[in-house]
This record gives structure tokens, sequence and C-alpha cells, in this order.
């Protein structure tokens, strides 16, 4: 054998050894978890008010101590704490509800291009609010009645479509999707033509902002309730996150490994129409977010739902906080939609996602 010396060939190249899955998750997660804290911040100092960062800590930290401000201090700190905060908390609990609810929807229809409005859960959810913003509905709950006619109209779209989806073998992937597509054209209808036949002025313009996605109504009384619904959710799929990995590859190998897939179907099914009702009734509908973050988070961690889990609601919390930024930044004083920036920004990603070598869309494409 020659050596490297005689033959004029240098030494190998040294080879970058991966780091483990588990090891590479836990770096995400951590780098997340910085990237939500700063974004957090910065949710609560970027506007059209000009306040230094200086201000903006010291009334973050005045309203989390419950410290004492000065007089001429009011203004500032009710733009940072009353208006700022609770938004940009409210845009990281919707996020990560979306996120999370992608995640979970995906795995129950095994459809690359599921979402939570897959199942007409969220255009549902318009009929209720665009009662409420056009003619009055639900007046007497005052300022919660746009979020619980939300919510409601969301369970009653919810029972319709599972009612028409459920057959004897139970909640099947290609009958749920075709039914929660069907309903999400005909409630989009009934929401199209509410606006319609409303008379033109404020009103119609609020029932659009909200069809196309706004946090402009965030307060505190908003977030705990949005809040508990996410985290329950969370809750629910970390501990079916094993269970969502058998149904991932099909009915039959998780009836092999133990797994009622049309349970488990179920189970997901009522979570994730809990969950979207809950965000959509505070946020209204809010696209490509549950459709492009679990795709993001495979990419960086694998396919394996417990990673993908602790992944992808921080990732989408991030993002729609820094959505929510350019909402209210880009045009400012004039607040663009929502889901009218998700979509400019998620349409070129999810296109650059499809060209990228290597990345299957979990199994399904």
């Amino acid at each position: 054998m020659p050596s490297a010396a005689r033959t004029g060939a240098g030494p190998a190249p040294p080879r970058r050894v991966p780091l483990p899955p588990l090891l590479a998750a836990l770096c995400v997660v951590a780098a997340l978890c910085v990237a939500l804290l700063l974004s957090l911040v910065c949710g609560a100092g970027l506007g059209a008010s000009g306040l230094s960062w200086g201000e903006v800590l010291r009334h973050l930290w005045a309203g989390l101590s419950g410290g004492v401000i000065s007089p001429d201090e009011v203004a500032a700190y009710t733009i940072v704490w009353e208006l700022r905060f609770p938004r940009a908390l409210l845009a990281a609990v919707v996020g990560a509800g979306l996120s999370a609810v992608g995640v979970a929807v995906q795995a129950m229809v095994r459809n690359a291009l599921a979402d939570p409005f897959t199942l007409g859960i969220s255009s549902g959810a318009a009929v209720g609010a665009n009662a409420v913003l056009l003619f009055g509905a639900l007046g007497a709950l005052g300022i919660w009645a746009l979020s619980a006619a939300a919510f409601a109209s969301a369970l009653c779209a919810m029972i319709l479509v599972y009612a028409v989806a459920r057959t004897a073998q139970g909640l099947t992937p290609l009958r749920l999707v075709l039914t929660g597509t069907a309903m999400y054209y005909g409630f989009s209808a009934i929401s199209t033509l509410m606006v319609f036949m409303a008379e033109r002025g404020e009103a119609a313009r609020s029932a659009m902002m909200w069809l196309l996605g706004s946090l402009a109504g965030a307060t505190w009384t908003s977030v705990p309730i949005a809040a508990a619904a996410v985290l329950a959710g969370l809750a629910h799929l970390a501990v079916s996150a094993r269970r969502l990995n058998a149904l991932a590859m099909g009915d039959e190998t998780a009836a092999a490994l133990g797994v009622d897939a049309g349970r488990l179907r179920k189970e997901l099914f009522l979570l994730a129409a809990a969950v979207t009702g809950a965000v959509v009734a505070v946020s209204g509908a809010i696209g490509f977010v549950g459709l492009m973050v679990p795709h993001a988070a495979r990419m960086l961690v694998g396919a394996d739902h417990r990673r993908v889990l602790a992944v992808a609601p921080l990732a989408g919390a991030v993002l729609l906080i820094w959505v929510d930024i350019l909402s209210r930044t880009v045009l400012a004083p004039t607040e663009l939609p929502v889901g009218v920036l998700t979509a400019v920004i998620g349409v070129p990603c999810f296109l650059v996602l499809m060209r990228r070598r290597g990345y299957s869309f979990g199994g399904g494409a």
C-alpha cells in the first residue's frame, strides 16, 4: 500500500459526524425557546409608537413584578403591557396551537397537504363570527359574543363533519378529507353571502379582517382561554406521540403495534376541532401555519412525532409573533391581515420545500 507522501495524495478531509437525533432535537428546542423569549420582547417593543428598549423592558418588568410606575409613564406602560404584550402572547398561543393541530391532522388523515382548516372547522367558526360582526347576534354576551359565537359554530361544524364522515367502519382518512373540504367550501360560501348581504361599512370591514386573520382584539381576558385549550391539546398529543407514529404508517401497521386506529382518529378529530375552534375564535382564520410548520419541523428533527411535537409548537409560536409584528409595522398605522402575510410567506417557503431533495413530506408524497 503506497503511502500518502509517495502518491502525492493529501490526508483525507475530516468527516462531519452528525449529532444523534435526540441531541439535535434538544438543540433545536433550546434555540427555539430562546427565540421565543426574544420574540415576545420584540412583540412588546415594536410598533407604530416608538419606545426605547429600556422603556419596554422596564414596563414589562413592572407588569410581571407588580412594580410601580410614574404618572407620566402610564401611556407607554399601557401600550407595552395592555396592548402589545398580550397580543404577542396570543400570537404565540395561536401559532403553537395551529402548528400542533397541523401535526395531528396530517397524521390522522395521512395526507401531506392536510392542515387545521381541512376539517372545515375554521370556516364553520367564521359563520358564527360573521353573525356577531354583521348582524349583532349574541349581543347580550358583550365582549364575549364574538368568541362564543365562533366557538359554538365551530363545534356545530365539527358535529356535522363527524356525522357525515363517520361510517360503520369508523372515520376513514379519505372520507374525513373529502367531507372537511366540502364543508369548508360550503361554510365559506355562507360567510361570503353574509358579508354580501350586510350593509357596507365598518362592520363589513371588520368581518373581512376577521376572515383573513387578525390579532388586533387580543386582551388579557382572551389569552388564558386560548392558552388553556392549546396546552390541553399539546399535553394529549405528547402522551399520544408513539400512537401517532404507528398511525402515520397505516391502519394495518398500527393494529399490528396494538394501536386502535379508529379510536385514535376519533380522539384526534375531537382534539383538532376543539383547539382549532378555540384559537380561530380569538384570531380569525389564519392559514398556512398548520400546513407549513409541521413540514419544517420534520425537516429539522425527522418524522418521529415525539420530536416533531416538541419543535412544531415553538416554531409556530415564533413565526406568528413575527408575522403579527410585520402586520402592524409594514404599513403603520394601517394594519395588514395576518392571514395574508402567512400566505405570502408560506407559499414560497412551501414551494422551496417541495423542490428540496431528500424530503418526502412525511412519507406521504
